[in-house]
């Protein structure tokens, strides 16, 4: 394919010690030797070398550089590209990508680079995603998934899996049409049956390791909540290493809503430090107390914090009843003072869920509740190196779709329904997995896929 040149910054913005502008397209080589001066012209030297020398505008040296010159078809997107490494201070770096379009290349659009990679063959659909899996992976669990999915692994299952059922239709079509035996159409069903149970029992296992796979890529929106001043600042502070929340006696002096996002043991928690909920005639403190109804209500899972050393109020079983339906955890705090909560109706009300000791005053049992998070979470954990996993969301709905298509084709197949019928589903659940690895899709999802991306990506 012929693109236009593109050019963009690929780091970054703001100051560093390095700023990267990347371009891409049959003109990229000669476009950066037009402003590039040092003793070889860039066209002539080899392929994956790097070189030191001066941009220039007319007389002016611009920019002392080394860039970098990798031919076709050798690169990220199978185009020539060339990268320019500058000092990475906001003003030089923007005066170096303005003298580029100036000189023939146009500005990338956000994910463009991967977006070429895509069409030139150098990646298919669900690698390009995983790029942006890897930028974005906020634990090395969730970069170990990333880069095994930009490897291909996904890919090569899900080809797999549309070869399998590509090779039954065309078994179909020739039993169809040069029928050897008076059983034909038996025959013909049985081996659907069969291909059907497994390719659906492949997909099944891919969906088991979805709810994971969602958590190490996109996080866990987790919502810590109980009555004022039971230790919800400090637990905050404690999971983050950090002082970001203020930590005092006095009762509401957590106002509005803090997030941070943190790793606990490779689960990626958004943690969201609520206002203590109960009533109250302060009008500032009950907009805080509000917004962290509506946390709760959005959140993943909850860490609900009491005071064991006070009873149970009517505050803390309202709570209760609020998390009923959420996964969470009960954190009773302030074990370094002598216990005076029931820990029968404690239980009671925790049901099945995990109840974990603590003192943060004193840094006691933090590394408990770490554990109960990751074996809530991950208990029978897939490993990353796990070949089938499957973690972004579209994928998912796509298997989801193509599990019903599958299962259309069994129905049919139990209703006697005839066999060309039963080949339109079956053709979907094929196309349906095409779209995972962009096999089969549309311009318009490409666009907006890649419009997620950044610039210079």
């Amino acid at each position: 394919m012929d693109f236009e040149t593109i050019a963009a910054i690929s780091t970054p913005p703001g100051e560093g010690a390095i700023a990267i502008i990347r371009l891409s397209g049959d003109e990229a080589i000669q476009i950066a030797d037009r402003i590039f001066y040092a003793k070889k012209q860039l066209n002539e030297v080899k392929s994956h070398t790097i070189h030191y020398g001066h941009i220039k505008e007319s007389e002016e040296t611009i920019e002392e550089v080394m860039i970098s010159v990798m031919r076709a078809p050798r690169t990220f997107t199978r185009e020539d590209v060339v990268e320019i490494n500058c000092h990475g201070g906001i003003v030089s770096v923007n005066r170096v990508l303005q003298l580029l379009l100036r000189n023939g290349a146009r500005l990338a659009e956000p994910g463009e680079f991967t977006k070429r990679a895509f069409l030139n063959g150098r990646i298919d659909l669900s690698q390009a995603e995983a790029v942006m899996d890897l930028i974005r992976a906020k634990t090395d669990r969730a970069m170990k998934v990333a880069l095994k999915q930009m490897d291909g692994n996904l890919s090569r299952l899900i080809r797999s899996l549309r070869q399998e059922i590509l090779d039954t239709l065309a078994q179909v079509e020739v039993n169809i049409d040069y029928p050897e035996y008076d059983d034909v159409e038996e025959m013909t069903q049985k081996m659907l049956l069969e291909k059907t149970i497994l390719v659906r029992q492949s997909v099944e296992e891919l969906l088991q390791t979805a709810e994971q796979g969602k958590i190490l890529r996109d996080g866990l929106a987790t919502a810590i909540i109980g009555r004022p001043n039971v230790g919800k600042s400090s637990l905050l502070n404690q999971l983050i290493q950090e002082d970001k929340a203020i930590v005092t006696d006095i009762a509401g002096t957590t106002r509005d809503i803090i997030e941070e996002y943190v790793n606990v043991r490779g689960v990626p928690l958004r943690l969201i430090d609520t206002a203590g909920i109960r009533e109250t005639e302060d009008i500032v403190e009950k907009i805080g107390v509000e917004r962290s109804r509506k946390a709760l209500l959005d959140a993943d899972f909850i860490l609900l914090v009491l005071n064991q050393s006070e009873e149970l109020l009517k505050e803390d079983r309202a709570l209760f009843e609020a998390v009923r339906d959420h996964r969470f955890v009960v954190v009773l705090n302030k074990t370094d003072l002598p216990t005076k909560i029931d820990m029968n109706e404690v239980k009671k009300l925790a049901g099945e869920n995990r109840i974990v000791h603590t003192s943060l005053l004193t840094d006691q049992g933090v590394a408990n509740l770490e554990g109960a998070i990751n074996e809530l979470f991950f208990t029978g954990e897939i490993e990353a190196a796990d070949a089938t996993y499957v973690s972004n969301v579209r994928h998912i709905e796509l298997l989801y779709q193509a599990l019903s298509a599958l299962d259309a084709v069994l129905q049919g197949i139990e209703l006697g329904m005839p066999v060309d019928m039963i080949q339109i589903d079956m053709t979907r659940a094929w196309d349906l997995l095409g779209e995972i690895t962009g096999d089969a899709v549309q311009d318009e999802l490409l666009d907006q896929l890649f419009n997620q991306f950044c610039l210079g990506k």
